[in-house]
């Protein structure tokens, strides 16, 4: 198979779970239109303005220490194969492959509804997780710069925020989040897959290096910012031999807090990655399944993802425990303690809406 270059999915897969109808050749013109047009042009982005009438989502999940989540972006640029997001695009008639990367979704108004949703009477603030699908600081960041005005509303309302992000764009909003971190409103934790410039190339190919994220999870905390480095997600045979010289170097950062989360293929992720795998690592692509399957494992049956509630990022068997004793014992070494994430709720103040100034 032919190398996507650039692009983290290899081909634009077509989902499946909404019987969607797959095109079957009928000898019709489309069968002929590389012969007729030519090659097919170079992949570019596109984005797409949207305009929803609410912008925080609220989940009741379990597991997961938030309520409450923006997502300004639809889609990602960074092109990262192993995203568990990329069905989120399924939903919408567009591939979780190659579509979910090219075709984006913006949310120009998104500061403007928060600001409104903010100043409802009945509104009660807990801490608002960004990044938790697609990454609030992708290149159309650039452009958009959604998130900055988000986070402008956040601080003046004092409303508590943490950011998941794969880049070092984080730092242009530096002035905001160390203003926000004096008031215990804000933690960022920043993605580190591998260390190796040309692996992470082929894995997320439009996320900043390696190297930047590390640099940047340094000049955050420097500046107050509490920070958390996210080894995550861990490939088996692939990226978990850079788990020790990752925590090593965020150790030495000053960073206080870290996690690690196994590789999860949910839905069209699974067959993307096997893709992935098949033209990237063949010689070691049946050793990579059959340990992720073996993580995977209930009542002794492999599965390529476990959607389950708790145990769905806590992976079990041999391979699991060894890892997991290994990021222990690399965190021991780094002297990264596991600070623990304390935000302030209390001071939150509603928000100027219509011209009408606060009393206070």
């Amino acid at each position: 198979m032919e190398y996507t270059k650039g692009r983290g999915a290899q081909s634009a897969l077509v989902p499946q779970r909404f019987g969607l109808a797959q095109r079957e050749t009928d000898g019709d013109w489309r069968d002929a239109v590389e012969t007729l047009d030519g090659p097919p042009v170079k992949l570019r982005t596109t984005v797409t303005e949207e305009f929803p009438k609410t912008i925080l989502s609220f989940n009741s999940s379990p597991d997961i220490p938030f309520d409450r989540s923006i997502n300004a972006y639809r889609g990602c640029e960074h092109g990262c194969v192993y995203c568990f997001a990329r069905p989120t695009h399924a939903y919408h008639d567009l591939s979780p492959g190659l579509d979910f990367e090219t075709r984006l979704f913006a949310k120009p108004d998104a500061a403007r509804l928060l600001r409104e949703t903010l100043a409802k009477p009945r509104y009660k603030p807990q801490w608002i997780a960004m990044g938790t699908n697609t990454d609030p600081y992708q290149p159309i960041e650039n452009r958009y710069r959604i998130t900055r005005e988000v986070l402008e509303i956040c601080l003046d309302a004092r409303h508590p925020v943490t950011i998941t992000t794969k880049s070092d764009r984080v730092l242009r909003d530096l002035d905001i989040l160390a203003e926000m971190a004096r008031h215990k409103l804000v933690a960022v934790s920043i993605s580190v897959t591998s260390l190796d410039p040309k692996l992470s190339g082929l894995l997320e190919p439009r996320a900043a290096a390696p190297m930047k994220r590390l640099a940047a999870l340094g000049t955050l905390e420097q500046a107050g910012v509490p920070t958390h480095c996210s080894v995550s997600p861990v490939i088996p045979a692939i990226t978990d031999e850079f788990m020790e010289s990752i925590i090593e170097r965020a150790g030495s950062l000053g960073v206080q807090s870290a996690g690690w989360i196994p590789l999860r293929l949910p839905h069209e992720v699974a067959p993307l990655f096997r893709e992935w795998l098949g033209v990237h690592y063949p010689d070691r692509a049946g050793k990579v399944m059959s340990i992720v399957r073996s993580i995977r494992s209930k009542n002794g049956a492999g599965r390529d993802n476990d959607p389950e509630f708790f145990t769905r990022m806590k992976p079990s068997g041999v391979w699991a425990d060894l890892l997991r004793t290994r990021f222990r014992i690399a965190c021991k070494k780094a002297g990264i303690s596991g600070a623990k994430l304390e935000l302030d709720c209390s001071a939150f103040r509603r928000p100027e809406t219509g011209g009408q100034m606060r009393l206070l």
